[in-house]
């Protein structure tokens, strides 16, 4: 009876989304039907209190929001001739998410690449990986020791510190070098504030409980203000174990009761402290230390005897992971100097460390007994030590704004390697030991300059023109265990970006924007040589590769009035020079070589439009819809289906005046994918279609002698539907079966 009644509850939401597309033609981000820029701060005391409900209460009712990725100042997205998505500390606390990833699911044009509590990563119009740019209070977070299409998980930033998460869809190379060619995420944390009105202290307790796994989280924050100075304190764990998947057909996979996903859960923790100071002229400086740990955290898996084919046993987890980062800032105030107005200066030092186990067992198959084949066992420790700083200027004219600056990173590897492979069925088993590096230590860095110019040309038309020069180089170093050190590398590159706006009315901008990012091969595609993680082929280095090269086209158009908005955008993205992994036709220890190549052209193009109105009674009605389609120009036999085709998101909210409560019901189809490498996956030659539905909602309970009680509850998957978010070449990671997500909140 649930399924029905969610699906027929699923066609009323779709429709009424279609009709406000088809006939306002207005929407705005997904993000922005709740937008709140105000400090995560609490005020303390019940009058207060009410007066911080009342604000929250209109903010609700608003379609506007701000970014700064995408000009590096802050800047009304209807104003910003890009593709940006905003989701701010409403939409956080609202939606409990495992981490800043699960929040992507229903944006345009962005999907969630990788399973588990803490392993999603955004995938931005079909590409994922190294080609996104991870970044946290515009300082990156990217990991050149990661495979190229396994980039940084943003789960290493605690949910409990962020403020916002800005998206932008397509290259941002001007602004931010290396990676930035398929987009960028920008995790903003929290600060508080300085305003003399703020609380003195203030601080929030929350406990989180999910059925999925058995999820229990709890987090802390406090914060404080003196005179100029403001503290502000974080600290979370969590612990969740496997979780469930439901049973149901999806393509060729058939359960025929619920699964466990084995490797699926983690524990970890998180802590930081930030420290500011602001004078008077808007002089301030900050300190802060972050770090974050965690155990038994895996990609998840189905033993293979369940899903038929391929009877090849896969474990891959990471038993530890390590990251501590310490960042320190300075910037100025308004000055009016000649070159300058503002300044801002920000240096970082973060290690990361993590261990990352893989566990293979290859069974010979009839007429061998089962329990007969080849057992893997490889384990690799890798530190990955990076030092950067961002150095930037703005200058204020009467028709312009022009922002330049300097970056530059470090990035520092040291690994070590083991592997032990066995027999099993002949005889008594004799293991096999090695320690040979499959990568040697080695080092990453980067020097960037750039420039890009805000400028009005007219009261209707106004253009943003800027360009980067980037020097990166690459050294491999002398390696215990390695007898040859592949070359070292130095490579520059220009990109370019110009984006312009044209304000037809006061509510409608058109928009279009042509700009080329890049990205610089990692350590892992230049001198990774050995067997590949899953065992079944052999990687051999490739220092020279060249950097990958974009050029990307968008025409859009951006409509906001008091109650409804909406923007679309078409897009073209070619990426000149790509990295693939390419097979040479040789063996190297009896496995298939493989090698990393330039390719000609990829090309990804579609297209995304977003809806949202606001109705009577505080009821809020959104959808969104986007396409993607990826190949490749100089060889169309290979298939490049890292997401799906599309996805329609459609959602129904109610907010209670004053703050009181909030429901809100979405449905969210993605399209199949046909283009997959034929035998890759169980699921079949195509990812079927799937339609997923949610329900959350929220309630202030009360407040008493100025603490704040507020209760969220969010029921997920309702009609039990088998699925994947994505499924890769010889895996199936399905996600969790219905389940509910209870979270309780103190704040003063």
């Amino acid at each position: 009876m649930l399924p029905s009644t969610a699906n027929t509850a699923a066609r009323v939401t779709l429709a009424a989304a279609a009709l406000i597309l088809v006939t306002t033609v207005a929407g705005a981000q997904q993000a922005t039907s709740a937008p709140s820029n105000s400090n995560s701060a609490p005020v303390s005391g019940s009058n207060k209190t009410a007066a911080r409900d009342s604000t929250k209460a209109k903010k609700s009712t608003s379609l506007g929001a701000v970014t700064v990725t995408a000009t590096r100042r802050a800047t009304d997205v209807q104003a910003v001739p890009a593709p940006v998505s905003v989701l701010d500390s409403t939409v956080l606390r609202e939606r409990q998410p495992n981490t800043a990833a699960d929040l992507l699911r229903e944006l345009p044009g962005v999907d969630v690449i990788g399973t588990g509590t803490n392993q999603a990563r955004p995938s931005i119009r079909g590409q994922r990986g190294q080609r996104i740019l991870l970044l946290q209070d515009g300082l990156r977070l990217n990991n050149a020791r990661r495979q190229q299409d396994f980039g940084e998980i943003p789960g290493i930033v605690d949910v409990a510190t962020i403020q916002r998460v800005e998206v932008v869809r397509g290259p941002a190379s001007v602004l931010y070098g290396t990676d930035a060619i398929g987009g960028v995420m920008n995790i903003i944390t929290k600060v508080p504030s300085f305003a003399q009105d703020a609380p003195m202290m203030a601080g929030s307790f929350g406990y989180r409980y999910g059925s999925a796994g058995a999820l229990t989280r709890g987090e802390g924050s406090f914060s404080a203000r003196a005179g100029n100075f403001v503290m502000l304190a974080t600290a979370a764990k969590r612990d969740a174990a496997d979780y469930d998947a439901p049973k149901g057909r999806y393509g060729s996979v058939n359960l025929t009761r619920d699964q466990t996903l084995s490797n699926a859960g983690v524990n970890d923790k998180n802590a930081s402290v930030y420290l500011g100071w602001r004078y008077k002229t808007g002089t301030g400086a900050f300190v802060r230390a972050e770090t974050y740990d965690a155990r038994n955290a895996g990609f998840g898996y189905i033993d293979p005897a369940i899903l038929g084919g391929d009877p090849t046993k896969i474990e891959i987890t990471y038993p530890t992971q390590h990251f501590t980062k310490w960042s320190t800032g300075f910037s100025t105030g308004l000055l009016n100097a000649k070159v300058f107005d503002k300044a801002d200066f920000t240096a970082y030092r973060q290690v990361n460390g993590r261990d990352l186990s893989q566990s293979i067992f290859a069974p010979f198959g009839a007429p061998f007994p089962l329990t007969t084949g080849v057992d893997i066992q490889t384990r690799n420790h890798t530190d990955l030590t990076t030092g950067g700083l961002r150095a930037e200027a703005t200058k204020l004219f009467s028709r312009d704004i022009i922002v330049y600056g300097v970056d530059y990173f470090h990035d520092n590897a040291v690994g070590h390697d083991s592997s032990q492979t066995t027999v099993f069925g002949f005889g008594p088993p004799s293991p096999k030991s090695k320690a040979v590096p499959s990568l040697p230590s080695a080092t990453l860095a980067s020097t960037g300059v750039f420039m890009q110019n805000d400028l009005r040309l007219h009261e209707r038309l106004s253009l943003i023109v800027g360009g980067r020069w980037q020097r990166v180089s690459s050294d491999a170093l002398p390696t215990a265990g390695l007898t040859t050190i592949p070359p070292g590398d130095v490579q520059s590159t220009t990109v370019f970006a110009t984006n312009a706006l044209f304000k037809v009315t006061s509510q409608l901008n058109l928009v279009a924007s042509l700009g080329r990012g890049f990205r610089a091969p990692n350590l892992v595609e230049r001198y990774f040589n050995g067997p590949t993680p899953e065992g079944s082929a052999y990687q051999s280095a490739t220092p020279g590769l060249k950097p990958e090269r974009s050029l990307n086209t968008d025409l859009g158009a951006k409509f906001r009035s008091d109650r409804v908005a909406f923007e679309a955008f078409v897009y073209r993205n070619d990426i000149r020079d790509a990295v693939r992994i390419s097979a040479t036709g040789t063996k190297i220890n009896n496995l298939p070589e493989y090698r990393n190549v330039n390719v000609d052209k990829l090309r990804a193009n579609g297209w995304e439009a977003t809806g949202t109105a606001l109705l009577n009674g505080g009821f809020t009605v959104s959808a969104n819809y986007s396409t993607v389609k990826s190949k490749n120009l100089l060889d169309a036999s290979i298939p490049i289906g890292d997401t799906f085709s599309s996805k329609l998101v459609g959602t129904v909210g109610w907010r209670a005046a004053g703050g009181r409560g909030w429901m809100e019901y979405v449905v969210r189809r993605n399209g199949e994918q046909k283009d997959i490498v034929a035998g890759s996956s169980p699921v079949g030659n195509t990812l079927p279609a799937f339609v997923v539905h949610s329900v959350r909602g929220g309630a202030h309970l009360f407040t008493l002698h100025g603490v704040r009680q507020d209760l969220d509850l969010q029921l997920n998957n309702l009609t039990n539907k088998l699925y994947a978010e994505t499924a890769n070449a010889g895996f199936f990671r399905p996600e969790a079966k219905r389940n509910v997500v209870v979270a309780i909140r103190s704040s003063f």
